[in-house]
């Protein structure tokens, strides 16, 4: 199991960051902890500097397993399903304008939010029109570099558009392209999933990044998900990639951050009894 946590290099509005700017001190610090990767959150590729970027990482050790757009959405209101075609012609845009970052790092392009919610007025069907047609562009231009996108499904409570893993596994069948898979993350999974292995055994070799977070979006472990059943599921479909993690940076960044790592390698391969799992649980208060 290859670990990897979500950073922002800048300042960030979404609070599921559990690091944000103060790029190096923040990276060194997840080296020390023992991770393997870090997910870089980036609302515009322009906003940083890829060589000096890379640099840092590389420094560390760490590899940048993907590249997360939601902030576009957040703090910018860029969307591929808005009813202004300038809107979405700029959303689209931004995203093709991490291909070559992407390409540099060897990181997949994560659609999260950014794919926007249905406007009053508009049908659903529309937006899934423009969804698919944006992602039909998206992957398109990617292809020739090699890079790919992995489309998150999210939960009821923050779009309309792409619940459940069978929503994202029916989207990539129309838009067609090889380089389009799913972003599986366990806080949306447990909201939406009857049962959230089954659902991970059912992507097969369709799953291109893994975020990890409790129940309550804290850290793995300060919940009710079984990490251990869920982890045995996803690498029983050949997954390779990393697990990464997205949660809320509580009771802080660096107590969530160390124990989300510590918790994670204790279970897996999980072969401890559930005396030694149940011990790892902590009460989730600072």
């Amino acid at each position: 199991m290859r670990t990897s946590i979500v950073l922002s290099p800048h300042a960030a509005q979404f609070e599921a960051v559990a690091f944000k700017g103060d790029l190096s001190a923040n990276i060194a610090k997840i080296a020390d902890w023992g991770y393997e990767g870090v997910e870089l959150a980036i609302r515009d590729p322009w906003l940083v500097e890829a060589d000096e970027l890379q640099r840092v990482v590389s420094t560390h050790g760490l590899a940048v397993p993907a590249i997360g757009t939601g902030q576009a959405w957040g703090e910018e209101g860029l969307s591929f399903t808005s009813d202004d075609p300038a809107v979405r012609a700029a959303a689209i845009g931004r995203i093709e304008s991490h291909i070559p970052l992407a390409a540099q790092l060897n990181a997949v392009i994560i659609v999260g939010l950014i794919r926007g919610i249905t406007p009053r007025g508009q049908t659903h069907e529309q937006s899934m029109t423009y969804l698919i047609g944006a992602l039909q562009e998206c992957t398109a231009a990617a292809a020739p570099a090699g890079v790919r996108f992995a489309l998150e499904p999210l939960n009821r409570y923050e779009t309309d558009l792409i619940h459940t893993v069978s929503d994202g596994l029916k989207l990539i069948e129309r838009v067609g392209a090889g380089n389009l898979g799913l972003l599986l993350d366990t806080f949306h999974m447990n909201i939406e999933e009857p049962l959230i292995e089954d659902s991970i055994r059912a992507c097969g070799d369709c799953i291109f990044h893994f975020h990890v977070a409790d129940s309550n979006r804290w850290y793995p472990g300060a919940g009710h998900l079984n990490f251990e059943s869920i982890l045995e599921a996803l690498f029983a479909t050949g997954y390779l990639g990393f697990v990464s993690g997205e949660f809320l940076p509580l009771p802080d960044a660096d107590t969530s951050a160390e124990r989300s790592i510590a918790y994670l390698r204790q279970i897996w391969p999980g072969q401890q009894g559930c005396g030694t799992v149940t011990a790892l649980r902590e009460d989730p208060s600072p």
